[in-house]
């Protein structure tokens, strides 16, 4: 049946246009609060299952744009990793605590966010690293199966190495093309996508391309200066966010 709630559409159209920037280029890990921000009017895994098949979508209309535009070494070491985290995410997503996910994240995001700082002023450049690359491609995996939360760990990976921005969102186009569409078999096979989550899909499915072509507009407006310190305040705004709501959570239970 499909949610007719005003307060689920109040949270998920912005959610989802969020998303859809983020694809489209500009704000990078500020995606993370999509399914948060749902969150306040349905449960975590109905909103990730709503959001999941307007992802895909927003996929294919981010990879035509930055076609070809993406680094095909990073993302030989990445999909692997990915693959094995959708796979453990999978297998426990009916045990793991909502809380702890987001806590794991939201850590994460903030201590980057200063390691990213740090090498500014350094003005280092890190190299790909079939080690680094294979850990966080993993973990991104894992965090994008339970709340779509797979760009922080990959920004932990991809920033660093200071890529042209057109590179690095086409990089993340491929990458989370793939891990998107692999997560479909489990979602469908946990039985996230109902005929329910499938019709709400279906009516927000529109905002995708104006997202997408938000996210393009700003993409390409701003130069990699500015979209680089951008992305980082996003991502320290992403993971205080998710830091907090996972220690609220844990707190309410005991």
């Amino acid at each position: 049946m499909l949610i007719v709630d005003p307060l689920f559409y109040f949270c998920a159209i912005p959610a989802v246009l969020i998303f859809g920037m983020a694809k489209g280029g500009f704000g990078g890990a500020v995606s993370i609060v999509s399914v948060p921000l749902m969150s306040l009017a349905v449960s975590p895994p109905v909103a990730a299952a709503i959001l999941l098949p307007i992802l895909c979508v927003m996929d294919l209309l981010a990879l035509k744009k930055y076609w070809g535009q993406w680094h095909v070494l990073n993302l030989k070491i990445m999909i692997p990793g990915a693959l094995v985290g959708i796979f453990i995410g999978a297998l426990t997503f009916r045990y793991l605590s909502e809380a702890h996910i987001r806590i794991l994240i939201g850590g994460i995001a903030l201590v980057f966010a200063l390691y990213f700082w740090r090498k500014q002023v350094s003005g280092k450049v890190s190299q790909p690293s079939v080690v680094k690359g294979s850990f966080w491609g993993t973990v991104s995996g894992f965090t994008s199966f339970g709340i779509h939360a797979g760009g922080p760990p990959v920004s932990v990976y991809l920033l660093p190495q200071k890529l042209h921005p057109s590179i690095y969102v086409g990089t993340n186009a491929v990458l989370f093309a793939v891990i998107n569409y692999v997560k479909l078999i489990p979602y469908f096979w946990l039985g996230q996508l109902n005929t329910a989550n499938l019709t709400t899909s279906l009516v927000l499915l529109p905002l995708a391309p104006i997202g997408i072509g938000l996210g393009v507009w700003a993409h390409n407006r701003v130069s990699s200066f500015v979209f680089y310190r951008v992305i980082n305040f996003f991502l320290m705004l992403a993971g205080g966010k998710l830091l907090y709501d996972g220690l609220v959570q844990l707190t309410t239970v005991a």
